[in-house]
């Protein structure tokens, strides 16, 4: 009787079972809201991160003594802005030369191709029109490209017929000096003889 009262009754195993069960969601809850904490505390990090807001006081700070001492030099700068900056030479720190020539580089290449930059700008709304006329242009171009090649062959042919022509005029001014040679050697009948021919071939 005593060995059968030790076992557990079902019922109370259920009991433990469920008691576990809560104790397993209560620590993935506790979990999740743990992931929550970090994930909220990244995307906030540079907000709240100890670093960061050190990084941003300290910013701050330099700000802040820039803006005094812009203050406390008011009536000079007031004075300076009334003068008009004219031949003068503006201090600048060793340590920022280098950076100036490179952007007095850069300002000089700006200004130089600044018109047409602004040209450019200008003719962004004419672009389609424009890109109309480059191909009709281009039409135009290819006509008379074939009109010229048509020219070309046509003056080739006109220069084949003038050299047949010019080798066959040495010809027949050989042939006109040749004849009139031998007319000139035939001997010329009187009148009286020809008409003497002409009534024997009659009769």
């Amino acid at each position: 009787m005593l060995n059968v009262a030790k076992k557990p009754a079902s019922c109370f195993v259920n009991f433990s079972r469920l008691q576990q069960i809560t104790n397993i969601q209560a620590e993935i809850s506790q979990k999740n809201m743990e992931i929550e904490l970090l994930r909220l505390e990244k995307d906030t990090a540079d907000v709240v991160h100890p670093f960061f807001l050190a990084q941003k006081c300290q910013t701050l700070q330099s700000m802040n003594n820039h803006l005094e001492a812009v203050l406390k030099e008011k009536r000079s700068l007031r004075q300076r802005l009334m003068k008009p900056i004219c031949q003068e030479n503006l201090p600048i720190e060793a340590i920022y030369h280098r950076c100036m020539v490179h952007l007095l580089d850069l300002a000089v290449n700006f200004i130089e191709n600044l018109e047409s930059h602004l040209e450019t700008m200008r003719n962004i709304p004419h672009l389609d029109a424009n890109l109309k006329n480059m191909s009709k242009a281009l039409a135009k171009v290819d006509i008379l490209v074939t009109e010229t090649e048509e020219l070309a062959d046509n003056i080739l042919k006109w220069r084949e017929q003038q050299r047949e022509v010019s080798s066959f005029i040495p010809k027949i001014l050989a042939e006109e000096n040749y004849l009139h040679k031998h007319d000139s050697k035939m001997p010329l009948l009187p009148f009286n003889s020809k008409v003497h021919v002409q009534t024997i071939n009659t009769k």
